[in-house]
């Protein structure tokens, strides 16, 4: 099923926004899951099966180009907008419509790969409160190393897990950490994974933890 949720204000309103799992009137909870660079809303969903979640309604938005923004996540933020700021957009637009159909952020995930997760976890951190539970697979919070990153808010007990390959490709081991240390001091609860030489990839521990952090909320 695919729903347009949002509006025209930036490249990735309008787009389509895939579902898949519970119908929304009948899930105990929800999945905002944001895809990576090259991929699409396809690629992620098809991540619901492994997850084995059924009581979960989950939802993929598609990105304008099958890409958020042009450059690395470690660029200076402006060379990567007006993609970012219409990404984060796009992920607020879905929360909202979900709030409106009954789901609390606290029974909402939000799910990203590569560029996905740095989506993700952006959000949350800019849009700190309490989530059932923020996943990044190898990503981290945007922009050049020495960005600031005094978010206003609190993630008060989010479950947050961090997973990414050491080394990555993509992803410094660095910025992961940091992402994870910012995290934690904005109060999320903070699993932070790092896996020898697994590429820029997901594995099956980090679906399996992802499994228990859904199973807790239900």
């Amino acid at each position: 099923m695919k729903q347009n949720i949002g509006n025209a204000a930036g490249p990735h309103q309008g787009q389509p926004v895939l579902h898949s799992g519970a119908p929304p009137e009948q899930a105990r909870a929800a999945m905002i899951m944001v895809h990576g660079r090259g991929a699409d809303a396809r690629d992620i969903i098809s991540l619901a099966p492994e997850l084995g979640q059924p009581d979960f309604a989950y939802f993929a938005p598609q990105a304008s180009g099958n890409t958020w923004y042009p450059f690395s996540f470690l660029a200076p933020i402006p060379q990567n907008e007006p993609g970012i700021t219409s990404g984060l957009q796009a992920i607020a637009d879905i929360l909202a419509e979900l709030e409106d159909k009954g789901f609390p952020a606290e029974r909402v995930f939000l799910l990203g790969f590569s560029q996905g997760a740095c989506l993700a976890t952006e959000f949350a951190a800019r849009r700190a409160r309490r989530y059932g539970g923020l996943i990044g697979f190898s990503g981290g919070l945007i922009g050049p190393g020495g960005t600031p990153r005094d978010y206003p808010g609190a993630l008060a007990g989010t479950p947050v897990f961090l997973g990414c390959s050491d080394p990555d490709p993509h992803i410094p081991r660095e910025r992961v950490e940091e992402t994870a240390a910012v995290l934690k001091k904005m109060g999320g609860e903070v699993t932070l994974r790092l896996y020898p030489r697994m590429g820029h990839t997901i594995n099956s521990d980090e679906i399996e933890f992802a499994r228990g952090m859904m199973r807790a909320v239900l």
